[in-house]
């Protein structure tokens, strides 16, 4: 059985957590308290030298980077090729995609809510704020090109992203009458029951801290 080792409130456990039940993988998945600093005591860091989480382990193998083992899962796991595709080029978009979420969207979610668990802080810098707009703004561009963000299919570069956007939006929210397209895809995502299975309640546990660190 795959093991995955995550936190609620992190979104890439959650797109992970996603993954798991969209590709109905037989998985083990065990609370890393992150408040307690359980991401830093000696048996996790055999399992990942950079503390972070999740971690999926899957017999002899261990993956600590949430994009990577969304990949594998969907190789190994998938039924259906649509959510990471054979085809080199069509999959290329895909890892394009993925990597807009590890390297834009999550970092500028990092960049706040780091400082809001670890600094105390009350208040978001403006141009942090202006930063996650820019990242919207990203996002409705792609969407006016494809109607998912890699193609017209959803696939896990999807399942990534809405987990960080969903996340996103209890910083700023999102102006639908700019950003509709962004809007419609957030719905469409967030009907879709594996979506709402395993991203919901971390997402709920998440806004609350959130919130209650900027109150």
């Amino acid at each position: 059985m795959v093991k995955l080792y995550k936190s609620d409130w992190s979104p890439p456990s959650r797109a992970c957590m996603v993954a798991c039940e969209l590709f109905n993988v037989p998985v083990e998945l065990i609370e890393v308290n992150i408040l307690e600093e359980e991401h830093l005591k000696p048996e996790f860091l055999k399992k990942n030298l950079l503390h972070t989480i999740p971690v999926l382990e899957d017999g002899s193998l261990v993956i600590h980077d949430s994009h990577a083992a969304l990949m594998y899962l969907a190789d190994v796991y998938g039924k259906q090729e649509s959510f990471y595709p054979k085809d080199t080029k069509q999959r290329a978009l895909v890892n394009q995609k993925l990597f807009f979420n590890s390297t834009i969207l999550f970092p500028r979610l990092r960049n706040i809510a780091f400082r809001l668990i670890t600094e105390g802080i009350k208040d978001i810098p403006q141009k942090n704020l202006d930063a996650v707009e820019e990242a919207y703004g990203f996002i409705e561009e792609f969407l006016s090109r494809t109607k998912y963000l890699a193609s017209d299919n959803i696939t896990i570069a999807d399942i990534a992203a809405y987990a960080t956007v969903t996340s996103l939006l209890i910083l700023l929210e999102l102006n639908a009458q700019k950003y509709p397209k962004t809007q419609a895809w957030l719905r469409d995502l967030e009907k879709r029951p594996y979506v709402q299975k395993g991203n919901a309640k971390g997402l709920e546990d998440m806004k609350h801290f959130i919130k209650s660190k900027l109150a």
